[in-house]
């Protein structure tokens, strides 16, 4: 698969590097936001469910409350993934997280944009998918299991250093 994508917005064709969904969640469950165990899963199931490869686990801290700051405490998760990253961002007393899906080939957005919103038990989404490294133009494996050769050999080196 290349890494090129080619987009129809407004009957013009562009190229593009991958789609970038931003999610911004209100009224989500809050203990759901708090829920280092359930946002460890999510990371860990979401990138099978929209056909993409992880290239670690995912890690996930729980923030303590911060002192004179509107920064209560959550929970930031993130998965680096062959084709990019997973990441999320929780503020469970103001039931709200932020999500970031970013990849370098296609996937259903709608799909991950629902499925996220439905386990955390959203009452409203502001969604946003963008079309980035439209003017990057450079040859990749064509495939995700090259891809995830490559970039194995490529982590057995830098851990050998």
């Amino acid at each position: 698969m290349s890494r090129v994508r080619h987009s129809k917005k407004d009957g013009v064709i562009s190229k593009m590097f991958g789609p970038h969904l931003t999610l911004d969640l209100y009224g989500c469950n809050k203990k759901k936001l708090n829920d280092n165990v359930l946002l460890y899963a999510l990371l860990d199931e979401l990138p099978g469910k929209i056909g993409m490869h992880k290239f670690s686990d995912p890690i996930v801290s729980v923030i303590p409350p911060r002192e004179n700051s509107f920064d209560q405490g959550g929970v930031t998760g993130f998965v680096i993934l062959v084709e990019s990253h997973i990441s999320i961002h929780t503020f469970p007393s103001e039931g709200f997280a932020s999500i970031d899906v970013f990849s370098c080939k296609s996937f259903d957005s709608k799909f991950a944009e629902e499925y996220i919103t439905k386990l955390l038990e959203a009452s409203k989404a502001e969604t946003n998918v963008k079309r980035r490294g439209r003017e990057f133009v450079k040859h990749y494996p064509k495939s995700t299991e090259k891809a995830a050769a490559i970039a194995g050999r490529e982590r057995n080196k830098a851990t050998m250093h």
